[in-house]
């Protein structure tokens, strides 16, 4: 298993960007497909992005394909999200996560890793 540590979340205005980070411990990170998930308050956990163990791939839930990218560096064990044009409807707790798998899924449970979670709240 992977141990990770989210970062970068805030207060921001709608239209707003903001960058998340996810620092992972381990010498087998480059071997993981990342994702990043979100929790709005009063909502279930959701999917938001996900990237490939070589980020050769990357995939987005509708909501914010074009507005977010999910990047990684195996060499500094880190994956990001960059958000902008941020909408109020982005507010939640995101979550990083780690699968054992090398491409990842859209399912929560396909990941065996998780992050404490940053907060981002979007004011309208």
């Amino acid at each position: 298993q992977v141990q990770l540590v989210e970062s970068g979340g805030g207060l921001v205005q709608a239209g707003g960007s903001l960058r998340l980070s996810c620092a992972a411990s381990g010498r087998t990170f480059s071997a993981y497909a990342m994702g990043w998930f979100r929790q709005a308050p009063g909502k279930e956990r959701e999917f938001v992005a996900r990237i490939t163990w070589n980020g050769g791939f990357t995939y987005y839930t509708d909501s914010v394909r074009g507005r977010f990218t999910i990047s990684r560096d195996n060499a500094k064990n880190m994956v990001y999200l960059q958000m902008n044009s941020l909408k109020p409807e982005d507010t939640a707790v995101y979550y990083c996560a780690a699968s054992e798998g090398r491409y990842g899924s859209t399912s929560g449970s396909s990941y065996n890793s998780w992050g404490q979670g940053t907060t981002v709240t979007v004011s309208a």
